[in-house]
């Protein structure tokens, strides 16, 4: 294995582990893309999501998912648009040179900013979104309930409150939040036309209408920005950020009939944001049996600025100085070019020496 290559982590459940040694690493396998939340640990994807969207699978077109929350749900327009290698640089533009605020910015400011994000993302793409020819979309959000369910009701408490409910088990975060679901082709989007867990899952179609809102409301952090109201062919309420319930999306996957390729920034999938301290909560390696999961290494994330994925924590650490944010942020999403290459030549060879199972060490 080249130095360039440990650069790449490459983990897969127990089905896919035996199909990838039976038959390789082939597109035309590939039925669904996940994309987490984690704000600017999204960028280190970007190289593979561009290796990926715009190199790998279109050697076998066919009809695949593209499920997304927060900047994952960016990702995945991206991925949507004509040109989506231009698209995917386009959003690193946009969000390490864009995203330039006043010293503490009320939740308002952030929001205004962010919903020019997503009009530039898209640039007047919406229709081609909507209309791939091969990828369905589908943007995850949360809508919520009792004290939850109007923007100006919602305060601090009631987000502690969300927290301590989470606290005791993600059943009872369920009386305060459901998922809400947009997508193309809703009729048959995978997994949330019924319900798999605690949740209640809210399917709409996406539309032209509601494109902007969808993806903006998937990245509406509670408190920081403001929640998403009147969101056209949608039920009423407010809806916020998907990673509250689907932070790294552990959904169903063992459903799909084929496999989930899951360009990811860390090893584990923790299901909730709120979920993070609680590492009985991590999807099961039975869970993720179909699930491939590509991403930077320990290796990689040791080069990069400050040693770490980039993060909101960030914005903190460099204040006033957008720019040199910016940079970092930069050189995160440029050093994960190599990704997209290390990943093009494994799936030329798949060599199993780099593939480990999920809670492997």
């Amino acid at each position: 294995m080249s130095a360039a290559d440990r650069m790449l982590a490459i983990r897969a459940g127990a089905r896919a582990r035996a199909h990838i040694a039976r038959h390789g690493m082939q597109p035309a396998d590939v039925a669904m893309i996940p994309a987490a939340a984690g704000g600017p640990k999204g960028l280190a994807l970007i190289g593979l999501d561009k290796a990926i969207f715009c190199e790998w699978l279109p050697r076998t077109p066919r009809e695949r998912w593209l499920l997304g929350a927060s900047i994952g749900a960016w990702r995945m327009a991206a991925a949507c648009r004509p040109d989506p290698a231009r698209a995917l640089d386009r959003l690193v533009d946009l969000y390490c040179d864009e995203q330039v605020y006043t010293e503490r910015p009320p939740a308002i400011e952030v929001s205004e900013v962010c919903k020019r994000l997503v009009t530039r993302l898209l640039d007047g793409d919406d229709q081609a979104v909507l209309a791939h020819p091969h990828h369905r979309l589908a943007i995850l959000t949360v809508r919520g309930r009792g004290p939850l369910a109007h923007e100006h009701r919602a305060s601090l408490l009631g987000w502690g409150l969300a927290a301590a409910a989470n606290a005791l088990g993600r059943r009872h975060l369920a009386r305060l939040l459901e998922r809400g679901v947009f997508a193309t082709a809703a009729e048959r989007v995978p997994f949330f036309r019924h319900r798999f867990d605690a949740f209640e899952n809210r399917v709409a179609a996406l539309s032209r209408d509601n494109l902007h809102a969808a993806l903006l409301a998937s990245a509406s952090i509670p408190v920081v920005l403001r929640g998403v109201e009147g969101i056209a062919g949608a039920p009423a309420g407010t809806y916020w950020d998907g990673g509250l319930i689907d932070y790294q999306l552990a959904l169903p996957y063992a459903e799909a009939p084929d496999l989930v390729l899951y360009p990811h920034y860390i090893e584990s999938i923790t299901p909730g944001w709120l979920d993070k301290p609680y590492r009985r909560r991590r999807a099961t390696p039975s869970a993720l049996d179909n699930v491939v999961t590509v991403g930077p290494s320990r290796e990689f994330i040791a080069k990069l600025p400050n040693a770490k994925l980039p993060d909101r924590s960030d914005f903190k650490r460099y204040g006033t100085n957008a720019k040199a944010r910016a940079r970092a942020w930069r050189d995160v999403a440029e050093a994960g070019e190599e990704l997209g290459h290390a990943f093009l030549r494994w799936c030329e060879k798949p060599d199993p020496a780099m593939v480990r199972g999920f809670g492997e060490s």
